[in-house]
């Protein structure tokens, strides 16, 4: 299903006594297509490893949680916008732009 609006990406629970997750790869960049159902990344956790689908078809505009990193449940992971959307400029290239006069 292609949106309209940008869709938030979120850890999911994957069984009733899983709290928290890894993520151990992106299989997806910012700035790279992705059709709904298609494999976003993949996460660890205690009981099982797993690709996680995208929920959307679209952009992937953010990242927010870096491979390695341990989450909880529902914590937002990446950002999808509709598609032909351009990620949003890196901070410190933003922190630059506002210094010039």
């Amino acid at each position: 299903m292609a949106t309209d609006t940008a869709i938030d990406v979120v850890m999911p629970q994957m069984g009733v006594s899983v709290s928290e997750g890894t993520i151990t790869k992106w299989l997806k960049q910012e700035g790279e297509e992705i059709a709904a159902d298609e494999s976003l990344l993949e996460i660890s956790t205690d009981k099982v490893d797993t690709e996680v689908p995208s929920p959307g078809s679209g952009v992937v505009l953010q990242i927010l949680v870096q491979e390695g990193e341990t989450v909880d449940v529902g914590t937002k992971l990446a950002v999808i916008g509709p598609a032909g959307s351009t990620p949003p400029a890196p901070a410190a290239e933003e922190a630059k732009e506002e210094a010039l006069p």
